[in-house]
């Protein structure tokens, strides 16, 4: 009995052992599966990468500082009086003059006011000439003539007002300028402080640039510069310094403004973008690099030198920045050549072609 169940332990042993064995064969098979299906990157493989061979280059010290132009000009007008709209005599886009009659409010009662204070100071105007002659007479008291001669006076006042009161109903123009928005339509009510129309002066427009605080003195008030607009590059135009802020905006920059008179076309429209450019008088010679090409930091900036085949990360300095481009002060000399393109996989000390 107990060889028996000796066995029957023994028999366990070996089966628990043989299951053990068989998991662990299955976990390493799996893995040998998994690695031979995961991409496994040979560093040694060359790189192919785009490069630049570096030169002396004169350093263009010209820069831009981006913009919008604004309407020197632009109001919405309302009615100081209360009324129908009879007619509206403009449309959006309609280039107006400063007096012109823009709408016409409905001024029909007012004119039968008018009507009736005219028939009040013929009345008034004849007991005056009759009151004066009897006066003159001792035919009257003098009082008779005053308050007739008062009464003259008050009407007279009321037929002014009636008339400033019409003459409002014809809404014009404050000035020049082209109707941007038609804000009502004939048939409607208007009221005080209600716009109707917008118009918009653009043949001089303002033009706003934000300047960071250490190029502000590049800017003097009253001296003019060159700008032009992005949609119309190729037109120069002219702006008069007007304006240099004393208040720094939520970016830690300053607005500076110019006056612009637009072309003669006014092919410059408000919110147009732009940009004022400066040029230096200073003619520099230094490396130029394009900005993609730097890797690293801001504050510690990197390229990757090609040396003997190899990709070696160097440490540079750069001491200007003009648009896409930088200007490398140290760490770069004539002639060396830099990867500019295929960073993709590059790591230091990689082998690299260049396409």
């Amino acid at each position: 009995m107990k060889n028996i169940m000796n066995w029957k332990k023994i028999i366990g042993i070996v089966a628990g052992i043989a299951i053990l064995a068989l998991v662990v064969f299955k976990l390493k098979t799996n893995k040998e599966i998994t690695q031979g299906k995961v991409y496994q990157y040979d560093k040694e493989q060359a790189i192919n990468v785009q490069a630049d061979t570096l030169q002396i280059e004169n350093v263009n010290t010209e820069f831009s500082y981006s913009g919008t132009f604004e309407p020197n000009k632009e109001t919405k007008i309302s009615a100081e009086l209360q009324g129908k709209i009879n007619s509206i005599l403009v449309d959006v886009g309609s280039v107006v003059s400063k007096g012109q009659t823009l709408i016409q409010l409905d001024n029909s009662l007012l004119k039968l006011q008018l009507q009736t204070i005219d028939v009040q100071i013929e009345g008034l105007e004849a007991d005056v000439n009759r009151y004066t002659i009897l006066a003159k007479a001792d035919a009257i008291q003098g009082v008779q003539l005053e308050k007739a001669e008062l009464g003259l006076k008050s009407a007279k006042v009321q037929k002014a007002t009636l008339l400033e009161q019409i003459n409002k109903t014809s809404i014009k123009a404050p000035f020049s300028g082209i109707v941007t928005a038609k804000l009502s339509e004939e048939g409607a009510f208007a009221a005080p402080g209600v716009p109707l129309l917008q118009i918009t002066d653009i043949t001089t427009l303002k033009f706003t640039i934000n300047v960071p605080e250490k190029d502000l003195s590049q800017f003097k008030i009253n001296q003019s510069y060159s700008l032009s607009a992005d949609a119309y590059s190729e037109i120069l135009l002219t702006g008069k310094n007007t304006m240099i802020g004393s208040k720094a905006n939520m970016g830690s920059s300053f607005p500076v403004q110019f006056m612009v008179n637009n072309t003669s076309d006014l092919k410059i429209k408000s919110g147009m973008f732009g940009k004022v450019i400066l040029k230096s008088d200073n003619q520099e010679k230094g490396i130029i690099i394009p900005s993609s090409a730097i890797q690293g930091t801001e504050s510690q900036p990197q390229v990757y030198f090609i040396k003997n085949g190899k990709a070696i990360l160097l440490n540079i300095t750069i001491s200007n920045k003009i648009q896409n481009k930088a200007v490398v002060s140290k760490g770069l000399n004539e002639g060396d050549v830099i990867i500019t393109n295929g960073f993709i996989n590059l790591f230091d000390g990689a082998n690299v072609i260049v396409k």
